[in-house]
């Protein structure tokens, strides 16, 4: 699986790719194991989406980032490489990763590490104080509770309104037969009561 990111150079774009080994990413699903559903990680000021848990490479709790392999067009990353001023990453070059919506910065990519550090090149790495998560279909959300009349119609439910529907149907047809013989009888007994009158 191969992940890609354009990046705007002066008018060109360059294209930057992270590619994982199909062992990597089996071992990565039997991993994880959780019935959770995907998560959208978005810029904690403008919330504009900035990547997604299915591109999730791991986590790095001594620095608080999260790491990803892809990331959204709304991630602008740096044109100039400096070196990261850190001592814990001392010797490694990094670009900025910005937020194109709010210019905030989100974290740093890697171009260049020392040995112990080669996990996190190429990767984008992001500071989780700078971003916020949302789990789709998580258990805070709801489904909305119906009322009787509001349930949704099945099959059966649909068989017993059409039953009913041809009952009331019958009805009506008896209802209005007796109607048209009420009126019939009615018309009749005034015109004789007439003829006896006018007789």
């Amino acid at each position: 699986m191969a992940g890609k990111i354009k990046v705007a150079d002066d008018c060109s774009y360059k294209t930057y790719s992270v590619c994982e080994s199909a062992a990597d990413s089996s071992s990565r699903v039997e991993e994880d194991g959780e019935s959770d559903g995907p998560a959208v990680f978005m810029c904690c000021k403008c919330k504009l989406p900035i990547g997604d848990s299915l591109s999730w490479s791991g986590s790095d709790d001594e620095h608080n980032q999260i790491m990803l392999k892809r990331i959204s067009d709304n991630v602008v990353i740096g044109k100039e490489p400096f070196v990261s001023g850190t001592r814990k990453e001392l010797g490694c070059l990094v670009v900025n990763l910005t937020c194109r919506g709010c210019c905030s910065e989100l974290g740093i990519m890697y171009i260049s590490t020392p040995k112990n550090l080669d996990y996190k090149r190429s990767l984008f790495c992001f500071n989780v104080e700078n971003i916020e998560s949302y789990i789709v279909g998580g258990p805070g959300q709801r489904v909305p509770e119906l009322d009787r009349e509001d349930k949704p119609v099945t099959l059966e439910y649909q068989n017993i309104v059409e039953q009913q529907m041809t009952e009331i149907k019958s009805l009506a047809v008896i209802i209005g037969q007796r109607l048209l013989e009420i009126e019939n009888n009615l018309q009749c007994n005034s015109g004789k009561g007439y003829e006896l009158s006018v007789l």
